[in-house]
């Protein structure tokens, strides 16, 4: 037995964060929560941000409770974030404002203002990036038209992770899986899009070198290391936009043509490449191409996931009817098959609200039988998601010519065992779950591949096998299944 390696992973998700303690022992990875913390966004005089001090104030703690419970000899550390969004730092490196939440309604219209500038393909061109209106490239339009005097003050842009990778090192570095949401960043030449970003007016001279998964951005400060019981441990570069490190902790057999839902608020589908697909196909189907460990690219399309139901969830307890998701799960199982059908990507789900009454809108407006219960409200969109995976799966297939016979499916949304069921339904594929924590384990993958105890993401993902239970689903009531698609694809059609 060799050396047992203890690896500190940061996961901020869009609702919450955690800091995750891995053991690793050569041949299993081990996990322990230290510390979860609520991630919620902040609305001040009509502005939603993130509560960044706050976060940061997390990550303190979190190393904290290692050092203070026999686990202050780890030995590095990695932070995973959502995409998208970015702070901005002064000449004398200090914060600007709070950080935007990328739900902010500010990008509103900033998709006609870019394509006056810029044609719309060519900026896929460009980026191979998909169509988001919460992009980085739109947020930073918005303030340069706005007049934003914290753009116009700003020196230098980092990305979430990258900025509190620099809180802890005082080094800024953009990590490349999180510099490829932006918009703004080519990943065939793997630079930054000047050319794009000067005929649309947004500063250049802020963006950063680009680092890759698994360099080191740095040191824990000596001042911070003290205060937290800790030596200077390395800060490593991990794939730090989220699905990023989610997708290096697929346990697949065959490292080639898998398919794979990391699944949460997002469901992030799609297929591993080697390079960028930009082609006539993947524009029409607004597939994205990000990211990945290796260089490699997540081909892959956004998909609005569990969101809906946690949003429904919400408005539940906001008029004081709590459930819980087991319960809410039992009550969808038992109503009517198929009896109302959404697009789970419609805009008017977009944004935080009311959704049990947008979803009975959008029923109404298409003549459906309009979901009254909570259970039929459920069955709506677990029903409506499984059949999103369907269409994107055939969309994949059709733009990259690949056949995919597994549906992979990682993340927090594996415990909705009535999704996964519906998946394998609607796709007519096995779908293979797990495993459940998959972004923190990436992050630790890549973490490890970094200290020299893993060799590279293939012995990682074996890694991962080895370490974690795996679930399957056989499909069922095929018939009905295709049925309903068509029915489903008929509404969203004419929606």
């Amino acid at each position: 037995m060799g050396k047992k390696y203890k690896f500190l992973a940061f996961d901020f998700g869009a609702s919450s964060g955690r800091a995750m303690l891995a053991t690793f022992d050569g041949e299993k990875i081990t996990l322990e929560e230290k510390r979860r913390f609520s991630n919620d966004p902040v609305n001040i005089n009509g502005d939603l941000h993130w509560d960044v001090l706050r976060l940061f104030f997390e990550i303190k703690q979190g190393i904290l409770k290692c050092a203070n419970s026999g686990d202050r000899d780890i030995d590095c550390i990695g932070i995973d974030t959502w995409g998208v969004d970015y702070g901005l730092l002064d000449e004398n490196d200090k914060l600007i404002g709070n950080p935007y939440h990328y739900r902010d309604t500010r990008t509103e219209g900033m998709y006609d203002e870019a394509f006056k500038l810029v044609p719309k393909e060519e900026i896929f061109k460009e980026t191979g990036i998909a169509f988001n209106w919460f992009n980085t490239i739109y947020q930073l339009l918005s303030a340069k038209l706005s007049g934003d005097t914290s753009l116009k003050n700003a020196k230098t842009l980092l990305m979430m992770p990258d900025l509190f990778n620099f809180f802890l090192t005082g080094v800024k570095k953009t990590e490349y899986t999180n510099a490829s949401t932006t918009q703004m960043y080519n990943s065939e030449k793997y630079e930054w899009s000047y050319d794009l970003l000067k005929k649309l007016g947004i500063p250049t001279d802020i963006l950063t070198d680009v680092i890759f998964p698994g360099e080191i951005v740095g040191k824990v400060k000596p001042e911070l290391a003290e205060e937290l019981g800790i030596e200077q441990v390395p800060v490593v570069a991990v794939a730090s936009h989220d699905t990023g490190s989610a997708v290096a902790s697929v346990p697949v057999v065959d490292q080639k043509d898998f398919i794979y839902i990391s699944s949460g608020t997002w469901s992030l589908m799609g297929v591993e490449l080697d390079k960028p697909n930009t082609s006539d196909g993947a524009f029409n189907h607004n597939f994205t191409n990000e990211g990945g460990v290796n260089k490699t690219i997540r081909f892959l399309k956004n998909i609005m996931g569990l969101w809906l139901i946690q949003e429904s969830r919400r408005q539940w307890d906001r008029e004081g009817e709590l459930l819980s998701f087991d319960e809410l799960e039992r009550q969808a199982n038992a109503a009517e098959p198929f009896a109302s059908l959404v697009d789970p990507d419609y805009a008017e789900f977009q944004t935080p609200g009311n959704m049990p009454k947008r979803i009975k809108e959008y029923c109404k407006k298409t003549g459906q039988k309009v979901p009254e219960t909570k259970g039929e409200v459920v069955r709506c969109i677990a029903e409506s998601l499984a059949f999103k995976y369907r269409q994107t799966v055939e969309g994949m297939e059709d733009v990259t010519g690949n056949k995919y016979n597994v549906v992979n499916i990682v993340g927090g949304g594996i415990k909705d065992k009535m999704i996964c069921q519906f998946t394998a339904n609607a796709t007519k594929r096995v779908v293979s779950t797990g495993p459940v924590e998959a972004t923190s384990i990436g992050n630790v993958i890549v973490q490890a591949m970094a200290m020299g105890a893993i060799k590279d993401i293939n012995e990682g993902r074996k890694v991962v096998r080895n370490s974690f239970d795996i679930k399957t689903y056989e499909p069922q009531d095929s018939e009905k299944w295709d049925a309903a698609y068509e029915k489903w694809k008929e509404i969203i059609k004419n929606a």
